[in-house]
């Protein structure tokens, strides 16, 4: 009982440190970023196996997490605010070719990040890209100018 009571507080607290920690780090993975999501890793693994390192605790663990993501995805289903509190919403980061400056720096992006996505479709500058989003995923779709 003590790993599935482990898995749900490391389970909830690492989802409010990714959800205030912005959509960033999804989006623009640095070699940083992959360094601190292995130290995180390492962390929260000792935070929820404790002293039992057996092959049953470490199964009742994954289990637990499955078992609340799943929950928690059908909870989302029946509750649409707690889906944008978890999920969050995709933010328009150009309209029309105008960069919307607040929006890059809520999500902690700039313009090379914009850049960086327009050249994935093969845009070369900002203004060919008439509306760049950031997705609730982290990915950024770039949809150009005609």
């Amino acid at each position: 009982m003590d790993s599935v009571i482990r898995g749900f507080a490391i389970y909830f607290v690492l989802l409010i440190a990714i959800r205030f920690s912005g959509r960033r780090t999804i989006a623009q993975m640095t070699a940083f970023d992959f360094v601190l999501l292995l130290i995180i890793a390492e962390t929260t693994q000792q935070a929820m196996l404790g002293d039992d390192f057996s092959i049953a605790n470490a199964a009742i663990l994954i289990l637990t997490l499955f078992g609340i993501d799943i929950a928690l995805s059908y909870v989302k289903k029946w509750l649409p605010t707690l889906a944008v509190m978890v999920d969050g919403t995709p933010t328009v980061l150009v309209r029309e070719g105008e960069v919307d400056t607040s929006a890059l720096r809520w999500a902690r992006l700039d313009e090379e990040d914009l850049l960086a996505a327009g050249r994935r479709q093969g845009l070369t500058s900002l203004d060919q890209i008439r509306f760049a989003i950031l997705e609730a995923s982290g990915g950024i779709s770039i949809i150009p100018k005609k």
